[in-house]
């Protein structure tokens, strides 16, 4: 009996800590893709941390969150987090959150002339 007790306490911490991480990533569904923005603005915070680099970019009428792409693929593809540094003035061309009015994904950045493909 106490084996069986076991198995179903390791059995519901998995799941617990499955759907947490499930949360914590959301599908890509929650953006507009018939709605393309491009923002040119000021970074103002970066992080580049799992599971996807994100920077709050400044632009002439708003502050917008913009989820990147995780930090594997950008440093892979040369968008180093020295690259995302505040005060950076960048480009980015993606789609509007469906549900957060300031957010949005994006499918590329572009920073000092060099444009990198995030998805």
């Amino acid at each position: 009996m106490t084996l069986l007790v076991s198995k179903v306490a390791v059995l519901v911490v998995a799941l617990v800590i499955g759907a947490s991480a499930a949360a914590a990533h959301h599908g890509w569904s929650g953006y507009d893709a018939g709605r393309p923005l491009t923002l040119t603005g000021t970074i103002t915070e970066a992080g580049y941390e799992h599971p996807h680099g994100s920077v709050r970019l400044q632009t002439s009428g708003a502050t917008w969150i913009v989820v990147l792409a995780p930090p594997s693929r950008m440093e892979h593809r040369g968008l180093t987090r020295e690259m995302l540094a505040p005060g950076t003035v960048a480009t980015v061309v993606g789609y509007p959150s469906r549900t957060q009015p300031d957010e949005m994904r994006a499918e590329r950045i572009t920073i000092a002339g060099r444009t990198t493909e995030l998805r």
